[in-house]
């Protein structure tokens, strides 16, 4: 006869179990330490991290436990304990607090104690729990023992002496980032966790090491020795480098951003956070930062007051309202200044107006839409097809969610890309072709299958094919694939606030961006941008801008921005201000400001508020931020209209133009740490063997590359990963800005 069970009225899947006399319900199969964290009781420990898996290494979450009235011989580890119906635990008793202490004693025998000069002080694990679990004098009196320190990096600094061997560190780079470059040498008292091969850690996601670290062991290396803990105050923020939108904290000592750290959202980046929203703050402090407002006079710029910028500003927008204005905004610029933006073009009579700076086909008159599944469910899904996308470079953290998938539910991935990209998953099929070709192999029936005998299937549509010159052939094989699939279509937002600026009527009812180039404008406004980078066809832009007089609403004011522009108004950058974005699912998220403004630099809709009453325009006349939100509440509704297809040629190769990691915006541009990091390479052009022995050229070789827009001279890498007829080259260097079209040729120089 079975035993009954305690509490006959619970779901079949969860048991009884009491920890420290209070009764609880938890699932079958999930651990002691994890019903006490559900109950709010306080077990110590060190390797367990609940989204790792368990190691049970530490020891130091050892409780007592008594079933049928029978205790158990010795402590059990709490994180590897598996609840069973009415199992007692006992975390405070005698028995398991003297395993708990002698554990904190030995954990404690070889490491170094240097908390004064450590920079986990104020915040580390290990402190507060050998506040409460540890001796006061140590009787442990040998020598300890003291372990090489390896440089793994621009952004983890590593003081291994320190380390206690909890291999949180290992498990995150295995299971969560899939590089597996962290792990454990040697045995017993001389384990070591290290590379082995001593070279930088080459994961996007590295700095989460840092967060998963109990000790000082790994370390913020930008952030090292720069301020204490309890000097620091939290603000909370977004990242603004892609669409996902990740929550984060920002760090602020007197008014300067020192530290980046991850704001846990479930919905959204879990706990993790992408290397390039952790460090790109450094970029804020770059010295060509905008501080005060410039004006150009005889050709020369000098400093003058916010009433001398903002009326030489308004004379421009006065002398060319209407049609002969442009306004252009930076994909990742806030809710509330698109907003204020859209209604300035409005009042001043203009409808080119635009945010989709980095495509080349506007035939279909597409513009970012959310998610058809929300973010949290794309890890759920069984097959997933991906479209034009290096994904660990645009999304990272949404590559990561698609490796836990493949892992733990065993999701077969299939990917559609003009380059064998360094995926940390494994691909179900892959699919080599020039972007031109994606729409036919989206049309193929064994792919098509596959997707229909899915239970829930995804198609994520990435950036090489949203900002390909056929790009509207390919959103259009897309939704086809998923109509007769029955698969969700992702298509991954090309900016921090597409979504947002869409809603916001950040779009045009004249040109678009493609529009104002091909015929010119007199004058332009620019939000955010920095021309000489950002736009996708560079000579078409600057060719417009140079002959046109423009008003720079910028954050930097930088070399090209200065040989553009007439006026430069600073404005604050995301960290600086609050506001809100809108990420790939649709949510309106706020940030508030963190960082102190520079110098003279305001509030984007400050400024648009002065502009516009410089300009005696309507709607401008709040005085809050608030008053700002009422007044654009709603947003603007704008019907796209179809504009001009992309140019792809027919001569040459076919160009695969996919951002670089770390060169996507102006900030993350000058953030030192970043362009350190092993992921940042130097402007080159990667051909498949066939096509450079065509060309006669060898890998190392130097090649010049025409464009039907420009010349670039690059370096040569040969390598069988990209797809025949194809040249890869990765875009925001001002080495590569000239390439905007759709196919290049390639030759000796």
């Amino acid at each position: 006869m079975s035993a009954q069970p305690v509490n006959p009225n619970l779901p079949p899947d969860h048991v009884t179990v009491f920890i420290d006399g209070v009764e609880m319900a938890a699932p079958k199969g999930s651990m002691i330490i994890q019903a006490a964290d559900k109950a709010g009781i306080p077990i110590p420990r060190f390797c367990y991290h609940d989204k790792l898996a368990v190691a049970a290494n530490c020891r130091m979450c050892l409780v007592d436990t008594e079933v049928g009235g029978r205790s158990a011989p010795k402590p059990s580890p709490a994180c590897a304990t598996p609840v069973m119906d009415g199992l007692k635990v006992f975390t405070r008793n005698e028995k398991a607090l003297k395993a708990q202490r002698n554990v904190m004693e030995f954990l404690l025998i070889n490491h170094p104690l240097d908390c004064p000069v450590c920079d986990q002080g104020g915040e580390c694990e290990l402190q507060d729990v050998s506040l409460g679990y540890g001796r006061s004098v140590s009787r442990y009196v040998e020598r300890k023992r003291a372990v090489p320190d390896e440089d793994i990096g621009p952004l983890v600094a590593t003081e291994m002496t320190r380390c206690i061997h909890c291999t949180r560190c290992v498990r995150f780079t295995g299971e969560i980032a899939g590089t597996y470059e962290l792990g454990g040498m040697y045995r017993g008292e001389n384990l070591q966790i290290g590379t082995y091969d001593g070279k930088p850690l080459t994961t996007e996601l590295s700095g989460n090491v840092v967060d998963v670290c109990p000790v000082g062991a790994l370390t913020n290396k930008v952030f090292q020795f720069r301020a204490r803990p309890w000097e620091l105050v939290a603000k909370e923020s977004l990242g603004y480098h892609d669409a996902m939108g990740s929550n984060l904290y920002l760090h602020v000592r007197r008014g300067e951003v020192l530290r980046t750290v991850p704001r846990d959202n479930e919905a959204v980046n879990e706990c993790w956070l992408s290397d390039r929203d952790r460090y790109s703050h450094q970029g804020l402090y770059a010295a060509d930062r905008a501080t005060v407002p410039m004006r150009k006079v005889d050709g020369q710029w000098r400093e003058v007051s916010w009433a001398e910028g903002l009326a030489a500003a308004s004379d421009i927008l006065r002398a060319h309202a209407g049609d002969a204005l442009g306004v252009l905004a930076h994909p990742a610029t806030s809710n509330e200044e698109g907003g204020l933006l859209a209604l300035l073009a409005g009042e001043l009579g203009s409808g080119n107006l635009d945010h989709r700076i980095g495509n080349r086909d506007f035939s279909d008159g597409a513009v970012a839409e959310p998610f058809a599944v929300p973010l949290a469910e794309v890890g759920q899904a069984d097959v997933v097809v991906l479209v034009g996308s290096n994904l660990r470079h645009e999304l990272p953290l949404l590559h990561a969610r698609l490796r836990q998938a493949q892992v733990k539910r065993n999701a077969r991935i299939h990917a559609i890309n003009p380059v064998d990209f360094d995926f940390t998953f494994a691909l179900a099929g892959k699919h080599l072709v020039p972007p031109s070709r994606f729409a036919d192999v989206l049309g193929d029936t064994a792919l098509r299958d596959a997707a229909k005998a899915a239970t829930r299937a995804v198609v994520i549509v990435g950036s090489i094919a949203e900002n390909h010159p056929q790009a509207a052939a390919i959103r259009a094989a897309a939704r086809d694939f998923a109509a007769a699939t029955g698969a969700s279509l992702c298509r991954i937002p090309q900016g921090a606030n597409a979504v947002g600026l869409a809603r916001a009527g950040v779009l045009p009812t004249a040109r678009d961006v493609d529009g104002m180039f091909a015929e010119p404008r007199g004058a332009y406004i620019l939000y955010g941008i920095e021309p000489g980078l950002d736009f996708a066809d560079t000579a078409a832009a600057l060719k417009a801008l140079n002959a046109a007089q423009v008003v720079a609403f910028s954050h930097f004011a930088c070399e090209s921005t200065r040989a553009v522009a007439d006026v430069i108004l600073p404005v604050g950058a995301l960290p600086e201000v609050e506001a809100t974005l809108t990420n790939l699912d649709g949510i309106e998220q706020p940030a508030r400001a963190g960082g102190k403004l520079p110098g003279q630099a305001r509030e984007g809709w400050r400024v648009l508020r002065a502009l516009g009453g410089e300009l005696g325009l309507s709607g401008f006349g709040f005085t809050d931020l608030a008053g700002a939100r009422a007044l654009l509440e709603g947003g603007r509704k704008v019907e796209v209209r179809a504009g001009r297809a992309g140019v792809a040629g027919n001569a040459g190769l076919e160009l695969a133009l996919v951002p670089a990691i770390y060169r996507t915006d102006a900030v993350v541009r000058r953030a030192p740490a970043l362009q350190a990091h092993p992921l940042s390479l130097e402007p080159r052009i990667v051909l498949n063997p066939d096509d450079a022995v065509a060309a006669g050229l060898a890998d190392g070789t130097v090649a010049k590359v025409r464009g039907s827009d420009g010349t670039a001279t690059l370096p040569v890498v040969v390598d069988p990963g990209v797809a025949a007829g194809v040249a890869w080259i990765e875009g925001g260097h001002g080495a590569t800005a000239p390439l905007g079209a759709g196919r290049v040729e390639v030759v000796k120089p």
